[in-house]
């Protein structure tokens, strides 16, 4: 069953927490953060991506960005702008982005849950990201960047947390760079935070939605510091890391879309005929094909839009990870086709998220940037649930939550 355990965030003041908050690191380019933090010395994008305040391109694994992350997030300590809580607490944290909410509460997770599997996993990381993450955390000696998880909805967690909203005030109140409004409650009451803690005991399973790499960075740096502690008791803040925790129903799951550079060497009429041969044309024209339903697809090639659906002998329906639509896709066309057998690493392919909108990815193609792109319809949570459950794991870039939880605007001190 699920511990949750409260924490004593460090946490902007309430006059600076509209400049701290930021993007995940991982959702921005470099250029794209000295474009957001212009004019903005508080933006936690100094913290999170700290190769941005270096005069000359750096490398972003080198030891010299960690140390200015560290050293950022010391300075804005020291200047006031974050203050610790007192005491331990709990938070509600609720998104709201054209009229639809999402309430989680912040809270800590176990790393003991992560290693028994009472926090589920759907995605393979990858090494290098993960020493990446590894390395903030031990420069900055904090959890900076939250986990996003999720649970199977529960009636009573919901009620208490509407209960608390009802009754209190929030702390902040912001709408954030990326249009979406940042409502934060503190949940003080020891009475409160027991009851919720006893409540999230009996969930049985925690998923992650978003943040693979930093969940298992933080776990990494709780097992190496539990080693060389002789004295550790399981108390220590080490034990827990920083997490957002929301009902599964109330989350967005948009497409994770895709583009490739080149045909490879096959003409549009080429590729058209080896495509027919696991799916039906269902469309043809200038207007963009997002589908909408499961294994139907679009596609976008020398200014024209194909409705595609998958033909129902041409994939395993009983295969969980097999019958997805970004599974389809790769086994079917990227794969056989275009000679792309490893997503991760071949650069000719790229994703894109479904929050730019179908019209990037004509927009990609028309600019030359690409050559074809692929509309998906969106991973259902339920697939990511029943996967997760058989553990299993999803291909690379299936999903795409929205919104994006900011970063900056609680830090999980691992020296309290």
């Amino acid at each position: 069953m699920a511990v949750i355990r409260p924490f004593r965030a460090l946490r902007p003041t309430k006059d600076k927490v509209a400049q701290v908050a930021a993007l995940p690191y991982d959702v921005v380019t470099t250029e794209e953060a000295k474009k957001l933090v212009k004019d903005n010395n508080y933006s936690f994008l100094h913290v999170d991506k700290p190769e941005i305040d270096f005069d000359e391109p750096v490398d972003p694994y080198d030891v010299r960005v960690y140390k200015k992350a560290g050293e950022k997030l010391s300075q804005m300590i020291k200047e006031g702008v974050y203050k610790k809580d007192k005491n331990p607490c709990i938070y509600i944290y609720q998104l709201t982005r054209d009229e639809k909410i999402q309430q989680g509460i912040v809270a800590c997770t176990s790393i003991d849950d992560y290693v028994n599997n009472v926090i589920k996993k759907h995605e393979n990381t990858l090494q290098a990201k993960e020493q990446d993450r590894i390395n903030h955390v031990k420069y900055t000696k904090a959890h900076t960047g939250p986990i996003m998880m999720f649970y199977q909805e529960d009636p009573q967690i919901s009620n208490e947390i509407k209960s608390w909203i009802l009754n209190h005030k929030p702390i902040y109140d912001f709408v954030s760079v990326d249009n979406v409004k940042q409502t934060v409650w503190i949940v003080d009451d020891e009475t409160t935070i027991k009851k919720l803690t006893e409540m999230f005991s009996k969930v049985s399973s925690l998923y992650i939605a978003d943040g693979h790499h930093r969940a298992a960075a933080a776990v990494k740096v709780g097992l190496e510091m539990r080693q060389s502690n002789p004295n550790h008791t399981g108390d220590e803040e080490y034990n827990y890391f920083l997490s957002v925790i929301f009902p599964d129903k109330q989350l967005t799951i948009m497409e994770y879309n895709r583009v490739i550079k080149d045909l490879n060497g096959f003409s549009e009429k080429e590729l058209l005929e080896k495509i027919e041969g696991n799916f039906e044309l269902v469309y043809e024209g200038k207007d963009p094909f997002k589908p909408r339903a499961k294994h139907f697809f679009g596609m976008y090639i020398n200014g024209k839009w194909y409705g595609l659906r998958v033909r129902e002998n041409s994939f395993d329906e009983n295969d969980p990870v097999g019958s997805l639509d970004v599974s389809i896709l790769q086994n079917l066309v990227v794969s056989p086709i275009f000679g792309i057998t490893n997503p991760r690493e071949d650069n000719r392919i790229d994703f894109v998220g479904g929050v730019k909108g179908i019209d990037e990815l004509a927009r990609l193609v028309d600019s030359r940037k690409a050559s074809i792109a692929f509309s998906l319809y969106p991973t259902p949570i339920d697939d990511l649930i029943k996967i997760a459950d058989m553990g299993l794991i999803m291909p690379p870039k299936s999903t795409w939550f929205e919104p994006k939880l900011q970063s900056g605007i609680f830090i999980h001190s691992l020296e309290d």
